[in-house]
Order: C-alpha cells, then structure tokens, then sequence
C-alpha cells in the first residue's frame, strides 16, 4: 500500500485521489507545533471572559446563550450527540476515509482549535481502519456537514458504530480492540469536528475520481463504435480543432485519432464510400467529451482547492488570540463542482447510447439488425440498448443542479444554503449508471467489428476486443445477457478498458 505524506494546505488532485484509492495518509512531524498553538490560543481566548461563538456560548440560533466554564466540555459533547442525526445507508467507506483524511488535513492547519490528541485520534483511525458509519442523508451542506461530521465525531468519542474489516461494531468496542480510549473533547473541539464540508468534498472527489475512469473508457468505445459503423476519422483532424481552441476537445481528438491509427477497418472504406457524414455521436465525439474533459478539469480544481482549505467556525488566529465567526462552511464551491460533474456524466452516458442505438439500427450502421446474425429469431442487442435509454433517462432527472436549491434551517439563522451534499452524494449512482452504459456499448461495438472479420481494427482497439473476449464471447444466438453485461461494466468500472487500450491523459487517473 502506498503512502501519501499529506501537506496541511498543499495536498495535491493526485494525493487525494491515492487516498481514495487506499494509500495511507502521514502528517509532516512539524504540523504539531502549529495544532497545539492553536489549542493555547483557545485557553487564551476563553481567558479573556468574553462571549465567543461555539466556545463558550450555545449554537446556531442559540448563539446569544452564554455557557458556564463548568459546562463547556459538555457543551462539546451534547452538539456531537445532538447533531448525530442522520439518516439512510452508510456511506462507502473508501469516501469516509477520504473524509477522515480531509478533516485531517484541515485541522493540522492550526485554525481550528483543536489538540494534538484529537488531530491523532483522526490519525490513528485511518492507519488502523477504523471507520465510522456515516449515514448518506442529512446534510443540507451548510452549516458544514453537521450530521454526518457529527457521526464521525461521535465514534471518535466512543458512541455510534465503525467498521472494521467489513464488520460493524459498537464504536466503543472497536476502539477498545484497536487499544484506543474514547475522546474527551476540550473547548470548540466539537464544533471544528462537525463544522466543514468534508463530507460533500469527499463524495464530490469520489464521484470525479469515478467519473475519470468513466471517461477515458468511453473515449475507447467511442472509438471502437466509429470502427464498428465504418465511421471516418477525419473529423478528429487536429487541424479542425485547432481552430475552436478548446484544450479538451483537442485532447480528445487527438486520443480518438491514437486510438483508431493503423486500423485495417478504416483503411478498407477511405475510397468509394457513399456515405459524406458520420451521424453526430460519431462525428461530435471530440467536441462533447472535450467539453466534458474541460468540465471535469475545472471541477478538479475548485475540489482541490476546498480539500486544502479550512472550512470549520469561528477560525483561530493564534498570532491575535482571535476567534473570528465568518462562513467558510457554506459548501457553494463544492455544490457547483459537484452539479458540474453530474453534467459531464450525463452527458458521457448520453452521448455512448447514441451510439448503441446507431450500432443496432441497421438502416444507420450497416450492419445487421440488432447485431445479431439471424434477426427475427434472435434479438440480439434490442434490450440492453433499451437499458442503456433507461438509464441515460434517469441520470438526466438526476442531473439538475443541486446548487439552486436551498431550505432554511435552524429557525432562520441559517437561511441559504448550498446542497452541496446532494449534488455529491448523487454522482456514485449516476457514474454507476453511465458505466453500464459504456459496458453496454463495449459489448455492442466489440460485436459490431466482428462483423468486419477479417479485418481488424488498431492495435489499441484489438487489445480492448481481446480482453473483452476473454470474459464475453461473440453474441451469435440469444442467452442470457446480464452476465455478459456485468462483464463489460465491471471492465470499464476497473479501468481494464483503459489500460488495455494504453489510453493516459495528463492528470487523469
């Protein structure tokens, strides 16, 4: 397992996306001084005997409640147990990892007031694999992601469950197995736990992580479908999109073309062929997924920017012994980033059923109904396209921006907020349904081409049908599909279809 030495501030796309992966995650030793300054300064500040948000008053709208000295421990405690509420099915815990990590690297900054012991409780978890259940629901993604940070903050605390090894246990009887005594939060440590959008940026970075795989196989089978129809190359020129100036569109092009260079299959229709146009999901590849490459880019960088920033309240200045009560946690960033991801998506799956409803109608792609050898008696593909239309349907209903809304929550003190954990949350399912869309034309477009035997495609592309065959063989009567299409999800989910095709673009993964 590999390592990442996680730099408060400064972690990169690629940090994050090996710590999603399951690398493990160390702090540099230095980060301690700057925590533990940030803890004094909150004993200073609490000295002062002056009212500060969170620290020694009550939350939210019970802001103007002022806590006894006595009670402020228990005034951390009860807001973890209070906020602990939310619903539906447990998070994975690849992205709660991911979440632990970034509350990490948040709180090593030394703004948030918090101790060294409470920093390495977070540390210690993750080394070990201990993660807390966190419910998928709950979050209207400002304050922070109060509900499900309070469920991570409560298994540190010993109440609530975590999983170990695929198990779940009380939390209390994990941490005991793991040698580790519950946490006795300290003054605003609470707070800095649930306040933050670590839980909407660890499903937003999820859902890009998922979603680049997503779009470097569908660039493959993009490429195989063109093969498959006999499509033309020549609308992925370079001298074409060099004129519109698009960097992903230039980028996708350039791939299709690598992907498609030396293939028997083109070779064989580049004279006397009727046909003037390719239909738009072949010839507009370049321009939807370079738009979506774009997207997916600049998504990554407002990720990236939010996974190394603070975003807990009120913020530390330890230089000032200040405590300043602003709006870091209000998840807007995360809420766009996210709806922009969920739009590429949408369109990858979209653009992909194009093209298997071409590859089966026969008037379109030349090739027989269905691709199946003998229409009428066999169906062929008739129904996993109509599975991929489903699907592509239910991620348009799932791709309206999440952003736009907003309710206002506790009793109008918190009147706007981003949904930022919506729009994050719903990405798996989408990339989810999206991957069996391009499973499904992988299928398609691999029996396509056997139809042009015994012409061959590109040496990339040859790969790709080899190492499908070698799970699914050609579709020549009827039988059952759903294994064959479990297949050829599992290998553009995996990145078998990428790697086979040697496909790498520059900060992809």
């Amino acid at each position: 397992m590999s390592e990442v030495l996680l730099q408060p501030g400064g972690a990169s796309l690629a940090d994050w996306r090996e710590i999603y992966r399951g690398a493990s995650v160390r702090l540099p030793p230095a980060c301690r001084a700057v925590v533990a300054e940030s803890a004094a300064a909150v004993g200073r500040i609490l000295a002062k005997g002056e009212p500060v948000y969170g620290i020694n008053t009550g939350f939210g709208k019970l802001a103007s409640v002022s806590i006894a000295e006595a009670d402020l421990a228990t005034l951390q405690r009860n807001i973890v147990l209070s906020h602990a509420a939310g619903v539906g099915d447990p998070s994975p815990a690849p992205v709660i990892r991911l979440m632990l990590a970034l509350k990490v690297a948040s709180l090593a900054q030394g703004a948030s007031g918090v101790r060294v012991e409470t920093v390495g409780m977070l540390e210690t978890m993750l080394a070990q694999g201990l993660t807390p259940v966190v419910p998928s629901q709950g979050s209207v993604g400002a304050s922070g992601d109060l509900a499900p940070l309070a469920h991570m903050a409560a298994a540190m605390i010993g109440v609530g469950e975590i999983e170990v090894d695929g198990r779940r246990l009380p939390a209390a009887e994990a941490l005991k197995a793991a040698g580790l005594e519950p946490l006795t939060l300290g003054p605003k440590e609470g707070l800095a736990l649930l306040n933050g959008t670590q839980f909407s940026t660890a499903h937003a970075l999820a859902g890009l992580f998922e979603a680049e795989r997503l779009f470097q196989a569908a660039l493959v089978t993009g490429a195989l479908s063109t093969e498959a129809a006999k499509g033309s190359d020549t609308p992925f020129d370079p001298r074409i999109h060099a004129l519109r100036r698009q960097p992903g569109q230039i980028e996708a092009a350039e791939a299709l073309r690598r992907l498609m260079a030396g293939s028997a299959i083109r070779a064989s229709h580049l004279k006397d062929d009727e046909r003037v146009q390719d239909p738009y999901c072949l010839r507009c590849q370049p321009q939807v997924m370079g738009a979506a490459l774009d997207v997916l880019r600049q998504a990554g960088t407002t990720l990236e920017r939010e996974a190394n920033g603070v975003t807990d309240n009120p913020l530390i200045f330890p230089e000032a012994d200040e405590a300043l009560s602003g709006g870091n946690f209000h998840a807007e960033p995360v809420a766009f980033a996210a709806d922009m991801i969920a739009l590429a998506v949408c369109e990858i799956g979209s653009l992909a059923e194009r093209r298997i409803a071409m590859l089966v109608d026969p008037a379109l792609s030349g090739l027989p109904a269905f691709l199946t050898p003998q229409p009428g008696l066999n169906s062929g593909f008739m129904i996993p396209q109509v599975t991929a239309a489903a699907l592509v349907s239910e991620n348009k209903q799932r791709a309206y921006p999440a952003s736009v809304d907003s309710i206002p929550t506790s009793a109008n003190q918190e009147d706007h907020v981003s949904m930022a954990a919506h729009g994050a949350v719903r990405l798996a399912p989408m990339v989810r349904n999206a991957t069996a869309v391009v499973g499904i034309e992988l299928l398609a477009a691999a029996q396509g081409c056997d139809f042009h035997a015994p012409l061959t495609s590109s040496t990339a592309l040859e790969a790709v049908r080899a190492d499908l065959r070698a799970w699914v063989p050609t579709l020549d009567h009827d039988r059952h599909m759903a294994p064959d299409l479990e297949a050829a999800c599992d290998l553009v989910r995996t990145g078998g279809v990428t790697a086979a095709a040697g496909l790498s673009l520059p900060g992809v993964a």
